[in-house]
């Protein structure tokens, strides 16, 4: 129990999302780094930050990591980790030309996505990847079919797209994305082309939708929804602006409670507090802390979904930790099998 929810209660609320914090895909991503340190030994080298979030990147660079922006930064023969955003194919190139030990911390369910992509491709669709032009995941979903791909970028870009075929077409998404706005789009673009067809399954991730939803129940209730994530985490950008879409009176995006403003809580009595899937939920306890001293100390967890997915390490990874513990296993074995023998 937190010194928030011990306090004795005062009328001045916080209602706490749950799910928030991290997701199946960035337990794994952040697991892959820790472990790879463990086994290998420092320095590992990770292309882009594993996820993103500041608090996460500076932690693990204290363990021994070092971030770098491509390839051409790890020196040859280096291990080098890619986030959890996932890569294009010629990162993969750029990697094996460079003799580099490549571990892919590639969320399975972008990598859902690169998978939809090629296979569209190959059937020759046209595929508008519905997503924020620039985002880590949307190059790299971009690069596994360059030629076929278009981005949309919002309901406003609908209204430009062009295809070859508008028989043969079909829309992706980014995986972080906002839900009604993705769907805004997709209906702006079924205007234009009625026989858009649509992925298989939800391209946006589980944890994204559940994070929205739980903040969508809450927010009208709230006078301020406060968010903990970083700025270039897009999942915890969007919590914000759905927050302010369901009816909060103002939203704000923390990557540390000492980051929040007392002005942003005068005159307010109920507070919501969530954080992106990328954000430990360390950093939430902190804010809760810092609520609680100054009246916030009433605190109501509201849930709306359970989530239990998990996600095993890269194969990569995982043979190299089951080698080692088997060579452990046998070294530890062979003083005691040469001293029954000498016995």
């Amino acid at each position: 129990m937190t010194e928030a929810q011990a306090t004795p209660q005062t009328g001045k609320r916080v209602l706490l999302a749950k799910p928030r914090g991290y997701c199946a895909g960035v337990d794994r991503a952040v697991q892959t780094v820790q472990e790879a340190l463990k086994l290998y030994g420092a320095p590992i080298y990770v292309r882009k930050q594993i996820v993103h979030n500041k608090h996460v990147v500076s932690t693990l660079e204290r363990q021994g990591a070092i971030f770098v922006e491509e390839n051409e930064e790890v020196p040859e023969g280096s291990i080098v980790i890619f986030s959890a955003h996932g890569v294009a194919p010629e990162v993969y190139e750029q990697a094996k030309a460079r003799s580099l030990k490549a571990i892919d911390a590639t969320c399975p369910l972008v990598t859902k996505v690169h998978h939809e992509a090629r296979r569209f491709a190959a059937d020759d669709y046209d595929i508008l990847l519905i997503g924020h032009e620039g985002h880590e995941e949307v190059i790299g979903t971009s690069g596994e079919a360059p030629a076929h791909i278009q981005l949309v970028d919002g309901p406003d870009d609908a209204d430009k797209v062009t295809v070859r075929d508008p028989s043969k077409v079909v829309w992706l998404s980014q995986t972080t994305l906002s839900v009604d706005e993705t769907m805004e789009t997709v209906a702006r673009l079924k205007r234009r082309l009625p026989l858009l067809q649509s992925p298989p399954s939800d391209d946006i991730c589980y944890a994204t939708q559940n994070r929205q939803h739980v903040v969508k129940e809450i927010a009208a209730d709230c006078d301020v929804v406060i968010v903990v994530g970083s700025r270039n985490s897009s999942n915890s950008v969007r919590l914000v602006e759905v927050a302010v879409d369901a009816g909060a009176r103002a939203g704000y995006l923390v990557d540390y409670a000492s980051e929040i403003s007392d002005e942003w809580l005068a005159g307010a009595s109920t507070v919501g507090l969530t954080s992106g899937a990328s954000v430990p939920d360390d950093l939430v306890m902190e804010v809760l802390d810092h609520l609680a001293a100054r009246g916030f100390t009433d605190v109501t967890e509201v849930t709306t979904a359970d989530e239990r997915l998990t996600f095993s390490l890269p194969q990569d990874l995982r043979r190299d930790m089951k080698a080692a513990a088997a060579k452990a296993a046998a070294e530890q074995a062979s003083p005691v099998a040469a001293s029954a023998a000498n016995g």
